[in-house]
């Protein structure tokens, strides 16, 4: 599969939270950081989304801001 983003952080399903038409889908990186995504229902059953599974969290944003505390 061919996609343009390139923020692609390799990780294991953690915990599939399923509620209604939505799911929170937590995933463990490599290096132990945790990420969580709201996806739909849908989209954990088409794509087979199971604690456990290796998968890729791709961020797509359109703005990242830094904060410091200086």
């Amino acid at each position: 599969m061919s996609l343009s983003a390139r923020n692609r952080l390799n990780g294991t399903v953690r915990s599939v939270e399923t509620d209604g038409l939505m799911a929170e889908v937590a995933v463990e990186l490599d290096g132990g950081q945790v990420v969580t995504a709201v996806i739909t229902a849908g989209s954990v059953e088409r794509l087979g989304i199971e604690e456990g599974a290796t998968v890729n969290a791709v961020v797509k944003a359109t703005e990242v801001m830094v904060e410091s505390e200086d």
